[in-house]
This record gives C-alpha cells, sequence and structure tokens, in this order.
C-alpha cells in the first residue's frame, strides 16, 4: 500500500470544500492493499482508495429541496439518487476520480467500505449505527482515487447496541420484526401494507428507528422522514 501524499491531504480538503454547499461529508476514507478486491476506476485500473461522502443527520435535505424545486421534471423517479449522481458526479470529474453509487451497478460494499473506515457495525434494523449519529445518517456515494489517501474519520471502537440493556427499537416494532435482534423484511413490510401500518411508520416514520435513543438530535426532520417512507415499494 503506498503511504499518502501532502498533495491527497489538499486534493480531500478541496472536494469537503465542494461537499459543504450541498450538506454532504466527507464520513471516512480507506486504502486498498494489493490483494483487496479494489473496485476499478474507469480506466480499468484498480483503485488505490476510496472516500466515502454521506450526510449526517437532515444535512443534506434543503439543498436537495432546492435543487429539485428547480429541477424541469423534479428529479425524475428517483429524485435522491439522481441529486447524489449529480452533486457528486461533478465533484468526481473536477478531482480526476471515479465515482460509484450505492444505487448503481456494479454493486460496491459500501457498508464493509463503512465499517472499515469507520469502525462501525450494523444496529438490529440493519442500518449501521454511529455512536454519535446514531441511525440518521447514510452514504451517498464514494469517489475513488489512483493513490493512497490520508486516512481520517474517528473510527468507533464500540458498538452502542452492546451496552444498551432495554433495546427500544425491538420493543417499538409493531410488526415484530426484531424479536430476534435481525430486521426481518417480510414482517416489516407485511405490516407497512396494512391499514395500521400505513397511518403509522409509513406515514411518520419507522418507530424503531425513532426509539433508539442514539443521536437523536439528528433525527430527520419530517419532511425527510415522510420522503424516505414514501419512496418504498411495496
Amino acid at each position: 500500500m503506498t503511504a499518502p501524499s501532502a498533495s491527497a491531504d489538499t486534493r480531500l480538503e478541496t472536494v469537503r470544500a465542494a461537499l459543504g454547499p450541498h450538506g454532504l461529508f466527507l464520513r471516512g476514507t480507506l486504502n486498498f492493499a494489493r490483494d483487496d478486491a479494489a473496485p476499478l476506476l474507469a480506466d480499468g485500473r484498480p483503485a488505490a482508495g476510496v472516500v466515502l461522502i454521506g450526510n449526517i443527520g437532515g444535512s443534506l435535505w434543503q439543498p436537495f429541496v432546492r435543487w429539485r424545486e428547480s429541477a424541469p421534471d423534479r428529479g425524475g423517479a428517483d429524485p435522491l439518487d439522481h441529486w447524489s449522481k449529480v452533486v457528486i458526479g461533478e465533484i468526481a470529474r473536477a478531482h480526476g476520480a471515479t465515482a460509484y453509487f450505492p444505487s448503481d451497478p456494479p454493486w460496491q460494499p459500501f457498508q464493509q467500505w463503512a465499517m472499515r473506515a469507520e469502525g462501525l457495525r450494523p444496529s438490529p434494523l440493519g442500518i449501521l449505527i454511529h455512536p454519535r449519529f446514531g441511525l440518521w445518517h447514510g452514504y451517498r456515494g464514494a469517489l475513488a482515487f489512483d493513490s493512497a489517501l490520508p486516512e481520517g474519520g474517528a473510527r468507533s471502537a464500540a458498538h452502542p447496541c452492546d451496552s444498551c440493556v432495554e433495546k427500544p427499537c425491538v420493543s417499538a416494532c409493531p410488526a415484530g420484526a426484531l424479536e430476534r435482534l435481525h430486521f426481518d423484511v417480510g414482517r416489516c413490510r407485511g405490516h407497512l401494507a396494512t391499514e395500521a401500518g400505513r397511518r403509522g411508520c409509513l406515514t411518520h416514520a419507522c418507530l424503531s428507528r425513532d426509539a433508539c435513543p442514539i443521536g437523536q438530535d439528528f433525527r430527520y426532520p419530517p419532511d425527510q422522514l415522510h420522503f424516505h417512507m414514501a419512496a418504498l415499494h411495496l
């Protein structure tokens, strides 16, 4: 693995500055060893490192809403994915990087990258839980470079769920989808298709996610929560 250069620090700072107006953050970086399954750059070479890009709480919501209001078709069928590709794709081109997105093939292991870059682990809901932001964060894309990157971002050693005795996320789920501390997708989707599910979680937010005591200050605003729930394909 090649050590990052001083210019790599400068490059990340310019990327960080470009992301700021869009409510996006550099969430963490990781470099690939020779025997890692590194993603391929646009020219077919294996990437040396990637930087993860995402939101913290509702940071992206207002920039996204303003963009959507100005778009002729309000962003199309998947407006948040479209917006992410517009914003991150433009930054990738400006910095000679290859952009990857969770919604696009070839599917990249975003959760594995995040666990390596930030030391996070999954919650019972399957969402990676952050010791400060809780379940109120996300990854909108990644930039891959042909040279090693400074490995930044605080890596968490503790898993918040290990010290959570009451597990309110489990008891709050009206579908019992977390009874075995593992997310039962079928139970969740079945409940959301009922009248109670439509009037509860589907209208307001996932009750289990909302019950988690970690990161409540970063809870998404109501409009954003409604947008995400409305985007579910039941």
